[in-house]
């Protein structure tokens, strides 16, 4: 009587554990697609958040930078018009030819009329000499 009893009781045990270990199947299951779940609609909002900064301050950028430039090309136009920007460039001009003379020399010397009929004379096809 005992082994059948025992036998019986086995029996229970191990459907008892397939239960519980289905069941902790089954509960993991749940909470990796919950977790899943949460992941994903975090980073959604987080997507989300970036797509609207960029929108804003996309925006707030490109009409500062439009109106820095007009700004600046407004206020170059009235220096101008109306201020010293005429003086100032004269002044510097000026400035120039008298310090800074061997900047303004050229490549290779001073064109002459001889170094311009040589080249002339070199790359013509007809040439006639006198």
């Amino acid at each position: 009587m005992g082994f059948v009893f025992s036998k019986s009781m086995n029996e229970n045990m191990k459907n008892q554990q397939e239960f519980m270990l289905m069941n902790s199947r089954l509960q993991l299951e749940r909470q990796l697609m919950l977790q899943n779940e949460m992941r994903e609609r975090q980073m959604a909002m987080q997507i989300a958040w970036s797509r609207e900064f960029l929108k804003y301050y996309g925006t707030f950028f490109g009409l500062t930078t439009i109106s820095l430039t007009a700004g600046f090309i407004f206020a170059y136009q009235c220096d101008l018009g109306y201020g010293t920007l005429l003086q100032r460039m004269k002044g510097e001009a000026e400035d120039i030819l008298e310090t800074d003379k061997s900047k303004l020399q050229l490549p290779g010397g001073m064109i002459t009329f001889e170094s311009l009929e040589k080249a002339r004379k070199e790359q013509s096809q007809f040439f006639i000499d006198k």
